[in-house]
């Protein structure tokens, strides 16, 4: 009777509430429910840096939904005022508009604001065309809510927190530590310079020194670059990083770099480039390059004085 009672206590009956729960109810408790909802339910992440472009891509992603259906669910958490706010899917969220759909299916998480900030740049940052911006804007966003999830600033320098938290930030993506500093400088131009690096007007490392200057220095130098029509050098941002650190960035300071003119090289003789295989069978075997050389150079000498007599004439005439 002993061994019974000890075998049934070893045993972990579910108890009636577990017994008749449902499967909502069970996902719920995990933070992975997992439910349709209507699409006008569902409202974008507050601050999303992606944008959602009705581009050709776009257009197949409608195509195939229209067809399939959205294969993927979304990814939402509730909202306090109601309805859900999507962390991942805003694309799949848009093609299925444009389809026509009433209702996706969707996995809601119980997530706090850092969490959620931090899956949604994760989930969108591996996207195949992102413009710099967004994701300076992603990784700041990132790097923000990482920091404040909790760093033990008073076991650690504030220098190597930043450093541990920006590392943070790298994980699963293809950019490095220090790339992604200078993607989170980009968020220090003025919006007008921010477009010029998505537009490809201004470059990536001229655009990340330019962000040490003060506001009103960047808007005069963008009054200046589009006057001329021109765009700075990595050198010449570099000087009017190093002119605003010492204070001396004037409108005059900033002519006299942009003025500046690479130093003339002078022009490289033009090579003739003869591959050794196509000549090798005319020589002897065992010969290096510098015999066949010789052997051309003595050939071709020989030819010129051969032809000289028969020049002269053609040039008298």
């Amino acid at each position: 009777m002993a061994a019974k009672n000890k075998f049934l206590n070893a045993m972990k009956m579910p108890s009636i509430d577990d017994m008749f729960s449902s499967e909502a109810d069970r996902q719920r408790e995990s933070g992975d429910l997992v439910t349709v909802v209507s699409l006008s339910e569902l409202h974008p992440f507050v601050g999303h840096p992606f944008e959602v472009r009705d581009d050709e891509d776009m257009q197949k992603l409608v195509d195939s939904i229209r067809e399939n259906g959205v294969l993927t669910n979304l990814t939402v958490r509730r909202r306090a005022e109601g309805g859900y706010e999507i962390i991942s899917g805003h694309r799949r969220f848009h093609a299925a508009q444009r389809a026509g759909l009433g209702r996706v299916k969707v996995q809601v998480r119980d997530i706090d604001d850092d969490q959620a900030i931090i899956d949604m740049v994760d989930s969108n940052i591996q996207r195949e065309h992102i413009s710099p911006m967004e994701k300076a804007k992603a990784y700041a966003m990132k790097l923000n809510a990482i920091k404040h999830q909790g760093s033990r600033t008073d076991l650690t320098s504030g220098q190597i927190v930043q450093k541990l938290s920006v590392e943070k930030v790298a994980e699963g993506t293809t950019d490095g530590y220090k790339t992604i500093q200078r993607f989170i400088r980009l968020n220090n131009l003025v919006p007008d310079l921010q477009k010029k690096v998505d537009d490809g007007s201004l470059k990536f490392n001229p655009a990340v020194e330019l962000s040490y200057l003060t506001p009103t220095e960047q808007n005069d130098f963008l009054d200046y670059m589009e006057s001329q029509s021109c765009s700075p050098s990595l050198s010449q941002a570099q000087k009017l990083k190093a002119a605003s650190k010492d204070g001396a960035l004037d409108h005059g300071k900033l002519l006299e770099i942009m003025d500046t003119k690479k130093p003339s090289v002078p022009p490289r003789d033009p090579m003739l480039t003869i591959s050794v295989s196509k000549i090798a069978h005319y020589f002897p075997t065992g010969y290096t390059q510098e015999q066949m050389v010789g052997i051309i150079m003595q050939l071709l000498e020989r030819n010129s004085r051969h032809l000289m007599p028969e020049k002269q004439p053609s040039l008298e005439r």
